[in-house]
């Protein structure tokens, strides 16, 4: 199937910036979306930022003009820039891919999830 890792979370301050790494690997025909999700604590998972093969990239509301997401297709990653960060942004961030891949049998198309990678925003 596929596996996705996920890189870059830590501690900053607000105003900050972070950058998260997620980086596909498996028997991959294509990534056809990949994006990133976040859950707080107390709340639901809620996409922040999501990008298709060869599309426009989709924000979350509270993050346009803020956060970048970009994909390196020879690469299979996906990052996601965040830049003045706020303590509201303090989340689990999870990337997601929805994946073609190679089953062994046939091809499949699937969604996938990394483990997450903890951002505080905090002084």
């Amino acid at each position: 199937q596929v596996q996705l890792v996920e890189s870059g979370g830590g501690l900053v301050q607000p105003g900050g910036s972070l950058r998260l790494s997620c980086a596909a690997s498996g028997r991959i025909a294509s990534l056809n979306v990949m994006g990133w999700y976040r859950q707080a604590p107390g709340k639901q998972r809620g996409l922040v930022a999501a990008i298709a093969s060869g599309g426009l990239p989709n924000y979350a509301d509270s993050v346009r003009g803020r956060f970048t997401i970009s994909r390196d297709s020879a690469k299979n990653t996906v990052y996601l820039q965040m830049n003045s960060l706020k303590p509201e942004d303090t989340a689990v961030y999870y990337c997601k891919a929805t994946a073609t891949y190679d089953s062994g049998r046939q091809f499949m198309t699937g969604d996938f999830w990394g483990q997450g990678a903890q951002v505080t925003v905090s002084s």
